[in-house]
């Protein structure tokens, strides 16, 4: 037996994983996500090429290595929602804070990064699965949330539309970013487009999964 604790292992293994994920995003960065392998991420960690696939399964998730945040944050928020707040209104509260400080998860990341991205059909293939996989996760906390039977169609429709909204502002900062913006100006546009979008959703949803009072 190694002597190591469970919280010692964790954070060993944390960092093995931060090193490799910076690395990767290192060489993305130059090269391009398509000219990198990863034998050579691993080379570059100093570790197995095992290691790599053991931390990262596929290829794609070294370059967009927020997906669980990017996934969950949604129906993490919606089951976090104040008493008297809906699903709607925790939404729109959570993506401005997340405008205000200008969170890689919505798309803060630079023009190299947002250049990287764009310019990788895998990548926005592997982008695409991350919106799908979100508005399933949203949907899913929407019919939790509201008791919903198992075959009410409402939850997912209304997690399509959120998830649209999401899709469409991820999408204006990528855009305003490789069109030379700097953070604060496109923090200043999004924050208006985000209010736009919301406020489209308003009539229908306003009054949509609104957590009981106490």
């Amino acid at each position: 037996m190694s002597g190591e604790t469970p919280g010692l292992r964790a954070l060993k293994k944390r960092i093995t994983r931060d090193t490799i994920s910076q690395h990767a995003t290192r060489l993305f960065l130059e090269r391009g996500f398509d000219n990198v392998t990863i034998a050579e991420v691993a080379a570059a960690a100093q570790v197995a090429k095992m290691t790599v696939t053991n931390y990262f399964p596929r290829k794609e998730d070294l370059a967009l290595d927020l997906r669980d945040a990017f996934v969950d944050g949604p129906a993490t928020t919606v089951r976090d929602r104040a008493p008297g707040e809906s699903a709607l209104a925790a939404l729109r509260r959570s993506y401005l804070a997340a405008v205000a400080t200008h969170d890689p998860v919505i798309g803060f990341s630079g023009p190299e990064f947002a250049r990287m991205v764009t310019g990788s059909s895998a990548l926005v293939a592997r982008l695409r699965e991350f919106h799908d996989d979100r508005e399933r996760a949203l949907a899913h906390a929407l019919a939790e949330e509201t008791d919903a039977a198992p075959d009410d169609f409402l939850p997912r429709v209304v997690a399509a539309q959120l998830g649209g909204v999401l899709r469409l502002l991820l999408e204006e900062t990528l855009r305003l970013t490789l069109d030379g913006h700097a953070d604060d100006d496109i923090a200043r546009r999004v924050t208006a487009c985000t209010r736009t979008a919301f406020a489209a959703l308003e009539p229908a949803l306003g009054d949509y999964a609104v957590r009981p009072a106490r």
